[in-house]
């Protein structure tokens, strides 16, 4: 495959899990992305890494590679620290990062992520719910990840997602940016 790549399996999804179990309405407070970005629209998101707004400057936010931790991250330390591990295990530099909620039956819509900051980073996936696997399509190519699969796929393809299972699908999808490529910033 070129548009995927199992990084590691067998990670315990329960105490993420727990961590966004015992927030009040936690895919309920920001609705930013559903509000703002047409193909996210049906997916429900918790930001932990965001853009840093400081950094706009009048640019597009897909072309700002600037990125801090939301106020509401340390809610989730379990899931901040994973992310840090991964980053470090691959050699990279932590970026934008959220734990992204698709209900039964919703989908992400057909799209490329543009941007300078989309082109220098790769983005992963930690699958930790979802009853039937999680159907991702990246260009020619598609997959079903499953419960405790961390995944990169290449989002400069045109991809798409649907929760084809009967209860919600949870992931915490995250960039990093290879630290030979951050010359290129």
């Amino acid at each position: 495959m070129r548009n995927f790549c199992l990084i590691e399996s067998g990670i315990e999804p329960a105490p993420f899990l727990a961590e966004i179990a015992a927030q009040d309405d936690p895919f309920g407070a920001v609705t930013g992305r559903q509000a703002k970005i047409a193909v996210q629209r049906e997916a429900l998101a918790i930001p932990l890494r965001g853009v840093r707004k400081s950094a706009l400057a009048g640019r597009d936010p897909r072309d700002v590679h600037e990125s801090r931790w939301t106020s509401g991250a340390i809610t989730y330390p379990l899931a901040c620290a994973f992310i840090e591990r991964i980053a470090t295990a691959l050699d990279s530099e932590l970026s934008r990062a959220k734990i992204v909620c698709l209900p039964a039956g919703h989908r992400v819509y057909p799209h490329t992520d543009r941007g300078e900051y989309y082109r220098l980073r790769n983005r992963n996936h930690l699958v930790l719910k979802s009853s039937l696997g999680s159907w991702l399509r990246s260009g020619d190519e598609d997959v079903r990840m499953r419960e405790g699969e961390l995944w990169w796929f290449d989002n400069d393809q045109l991809h798409e997602a649907h929760n084809d299972g009967d209860e919600d699908r949870i992931h915490i999808i995250f960039d990093l940016l290879p630290r030979h490529r951050r010359a290129e910033i």
